[in-house]
């Protein structure tokens, strides 16, 4: 055999040899690329699931709270048999049954064992009270775990028999002082729930919520749901550990759920979540685990990569190393340089940049035929990594900025709350400060506020701040904004502003509340105004205690009245 066909075996075996370890390589460096983006994508899609569970959830439970303070339910918790303070308390239950999501609610009493409830359909009008709970019957012995425990509020994923339902209930627990009176709350259909919250998911993603005990209460597959999970004792829980194959997994489970406990709550937005790989059915899974403060819950997101990204996809690569083999032996010297190792180089350091996160890495040179079609696959990929990349971080930063405004609205009357501004403010005493201009701050107090929600009801009440906050915002320039501060305070923030301009606005804003706003049986709404002009170099707190003292002036004149800081304004 002469040199030239040794030479080609010998190019041939070494080409080979060349190809298999750069396939070898290319395969390591995309599950890299995988997994990184594997870890990324069940960090975003816990923090997703988390806040589509809780934005239903906070709602409720504060409602529920709501309710649980309720002093008229309060008082009829103490005097059950008292029939006016009954019907009083219906009433007050119904109100409340209308602004559930479900449309439903249950008051169950400590000492009779009274178990009152309503749905959607009003069902049950003028006969709410439903029956008895019973200390030795088993179905109804969460009612008594719940009182036992005393925890504030509590939720439970049950089947009520007497009633043939089975919820998500939220169970709030009615308190005067240290005595506990009852349990109030809510429940979302269980159903509807998993169908909206958990199997929402896109395949190869599964989404399961689990409580402090690893007991499932929550997942696309019911019959893995651990009901009534308060009532069990702990070896018959359906937990998270019968969907894991080994014990290694199940212990890093259980660890990482009191790691994420014992580092205490964070804000939703910077949620820890912690990650790793876990077996599933015989099936490799990345398990993305964070706690949910709020409801003393888990939530476990499972991705299965291979579904999310097969490696398969990147299979026809063999192919093109084949093609690039026949194509080296015909034209070795020339394409082996030209076409094979210069272009292979440059996509292996592309690969490397890509491994070590670099998602934009430098042009791969021009190349031809099967090497050309390699660089544009990877491109492909890097652009497809890059594009789900950028994908998820704007589903973040859109979460972010839905979590942000959340927070800094008042859900009540649709206005700025304290902490949004708190924010504005800022920005104008800096602006106030660059620019030497002025700006104006009216404290808004409702007279009489407590007296309306005792005498009235809190759905009154309620009404109530929702009219100020709207004849407030009718009455500010559209450039003002304004802010429920807290309770029945409002604060309105007017840039720019003169003390003329803020006597004009507060008087306004006055007469059009006590001309506009009436309550039942003809009772008006009044309000007191005070103000206060601010300048450069004024403190926020000197600011917000000048306005306090006017509006502590106007009160102390007799209520339903402005008093501006600095100037003397009457009003009627």
């Amino acid at each position: 055999m002469n040199l030239k066909p040794r030479f080609l075996i010998l190019t041939a075996a070494l080409i080979l040899l060349a190809s298999t370890a750069t396939w070898f390589a290319f395969q390591r460096i995309t599950e890299g690329i995988v997994e990184q983006w594997g870890v990324r994508l069940a960090e975003a899609q816990v923090r997703y699931d988390s806040s589509r569970l809780m934005q239903p959830l906070i709602r409720e439970i504060a409602l529920s709270r709501q309710m649980a303070h309720s002093q008229l339910i309060v008082r009829w918790a103490r005097q059950p048999d008292n029939p006016e303070l009954t019907r009083e308390a219906i009433a007050e239950m119904e109100s409340f049954r209308r602004n559930f999501q479900d449309g439903s609610f249950f008051v169950a009493l400590a000492g009779s064992g009274a178990y009152y409830h309503n749905n959607s359909q009003n069902e049950f009008a003028g006969r709410q009270l439903r029956y008895n709970l019973q200390p030795d019957r088993p179905a109804d012995s969460w009612f008594y775990q719940i009182m036992n425990q005393g925890r504030e509020f509590h939720l439970n994923v049950n089947p009520d028999h007497a009633l043939g339902v089975t919820k998500l209930w939220i169970d709030v627990l009615i308190r005067d002082d240290d005595r506990i009176l009852g349990v109030v709350g809510t429940g979302l259909d269980l159903d509807r729930f998993i169908r909206n919250i958990v199997q929402q998911a896109q395949p190869g993603v599964s989404t399961l919520f689990v409580d402090h005990n690893a007991a499932i209460q929550l997942y696309r597959d019911p019959k893995l749901i651990d009901f009534a999970s308060i009532v069990k004792p702990e070896g018959e829980k359906k937990t998270i550990d019968q969907l894991l194959d080994h014990a290694e997994d199940r212990a890093f489970m259980r660890a990482a759920m009191q790691q994420l406990t014992d580092a205490g709550p964070e804000r939703e937005t910077d949620a820890r979540v912690i990650s790793r790989f876990v077996t599933v059915d015989g099936e490799r899974h990345l398990a993305g685990v964070a706690y949910l403060p709020e409801i003393d819950w888990y939530e476990v997101t499972l991705l299965d990569l291979d579904v999310l990204m097969p490696l398969q996809r990147f299979s026809s690569v063999l192919l093109i190393f084949a093609a690039t083999l026949l194509a080296a032996l015909v034209l070795f010297n020339y394409v082996l340089n030209r076409l094979v190792l210069n272009p292979v180089a440059a996509l292996e350091d592309a690969m490397l940049r890509v491994r070590d996160g670099d998602l934009n890495p430098v042009p791969l040179p021009p190349a031809k035929g099967e090497i050309g079609r390699l660089a544009g696959h990877f491109e492909a990929m890097s652009a497809s990594v890059r594009e789900h990349t950028h994908e998820l971080e704007s589903r973040v930063a859109a979460r972010t900025e839905e979590l942000r405004h959340l927070a800094s609205v008042d859900p009540l009357t649709g206005l700025l709350n304290r902490r949004g501004l708190s924010e504005r403010l800022n920005e104008e005493i800096s602006r106030a400060e660059r620019e030497g201009s002025h700006f104006g701050l009216l404290w808004v107090d409702i007279d009489q506020f407590k007296e309306i929600n005792d005498f009235f009801g809190h759905s009154v009440g309620d009404d109530a701040l929702k009219k100020v906050g709207e004849q407030i915002s009718a009455g500010v320039r559209p450039y003002d904004c304004a802010a429920r501060w807290g309770g029945d305070e409002f604060l309105i923030l007017l840039a720019p502003c003169d003390l003329d301009t803020l006597a004009v606005l507060g008087e306004r804003i006055r007469s059009s509340i006590e001309s506009r706003l009436e309550l039942p049986q003809d009772t008006g709404v009044t309000v007191s105004v005070g103000g206060c002009l601010a300048g450069p170099g004024d403190p926020l707190e000197r600011i917000l205690q000048r306005a306090d003292q006017a509006l502590y002036a106007a009160k102390e004149e007799g209520r339903n009245r402005v008093r501006i800081a600095g100037q003397e304004t009457e009003a009627a």
